[in-house]
């Protein structure tokens, strides 16, 4: 899971989130070789990229085999800010996840999002029917610990 960044033109790139949904997450996590439940971000959930917004208007069938082979601006062609940068999630535990969500049983249940493998990433907690982060006031490694003894 991340933000969705494409190469094209010697150049790595975002992705705008106008019209992007989980069918053209579907496709990037099948572009990655990735299975799980796709599911589409918006709005930076993992964060504001940096440099060129390369793709706009982004949409997908959902059979595709790459990003290329779906409709959307043409490359560079965007009217956006990075504030709007797509994510993806390809996380092969969702479907189990969200069904355990609806449980009362998983209050304080944890997470890693945004990280560059499943390992590491911000630290999110399930309370209420919500996902949100942690505050680093007062952390320390063994706070860590405690997380990676609980995934």
């Amino acid at each position: 899971e991340g933000r969705v960044e494409v190469y094209h033109d010697g150049k790595w790139g975002t992705i705008c989130d106008d019209q992007w949904d989980d069918r053209d997450a579907e496709v990037v996590c099948r572009q990655l070789g990735l299975s799980g439940t796709p599911k589409a971000l918006s709005w930076a959930h993992y964060g504001q990229g940096s440099g060129p917004i390369l793709l706009d208007e982004v949409q997908c069938s959902g059979n595709e085999l790459s990003l290329d082979q779906c409709k959307k601006s043409d490359w560079g062609q965007q009217n956006c800010d990075h504030i709007e940068d797509a994510g993806v999630s390809c996380d092969p535990f969702t479907g189990t996840e969200v069904q355990l969500c609806q449980s009362d049983a998983v209050e304080g249940t944890v997470r890693l999002a945004g990280g560059r493998s499943p390992s590491e990433g911000r630290v999110e907690v399930y309370y209420n029917g919500d996902w949100g982060t942690v505050c680093d006031d007062g952390w320390t490694d063994l706070g860590a610990q405690v997380v990676c003894r609980q995934l």
